[in-house]
């Protein structure tokens, strides 16, 4: 019994698997939001940022939905205590570095934003990184099977 008890996870891996799960949930809405907005709602935007929508191209936009999807199915395996959250959780940072990588590379992302438009790219791609070692300790604690 005390093995048992052992192997289970701390209060604090629920609290922060539930608050990655929320987390991921709000990329998968940002996803969701960007490829289905209007001409309209583009109209919107002042004319560098409609510029930069416009221009996405299909790799960037999938790379984006696996990173967000693959993110919130990391989560998910974590609640369920599976040990193949780990890899979901690679799948979902190589697509962060790939968005990142048109981002910041391939776009005017950079002219339109300005310096404080990396605060959001650099904080998701500290979290991604942080779920890959979140999962693997948790693994490694035996928490994950």
């Amino acid at each position: 019994m005390t093995e048992r008890m052992s192997n289970q996870p701390t209060r604090w891996f629920w609290i922060l698997a539930i608050a990655a799960l929320v987390w991921n949930l709000l990329g998968v809405m940002a996803y969701v939001m960007q490829v289905s907005m209007t001409e309209e709602a583009l109209a919107l935007l002042p004319k560098d940022q409609r510029v930069l929508y416009e221009t996405v191209p299909a790799w960037a936009t999938a790379a984006f939905a696996i990173a967000v999807f693959a993110g919130a199915l990391g989560c998910i395996a974590l609640l369920l205590r599976k040990s193949w959250a780990t890899p979901v959780f690679v799948l979902s940072l190589a697509g962060v570095l790939v968005q990142m990588f048109h981002s910041l590379f391939l776009s005017d992302a950079l002219e339109v934003y300005g310096a404080s438009g990396m605060v959001m790219p650099i904080l998701i791609l500290v979290i991604a990184v942080w779920l890959v070692g979140f999962s693997r300790s948790a693994a490694a604690k035996g928490w994950l099977t």
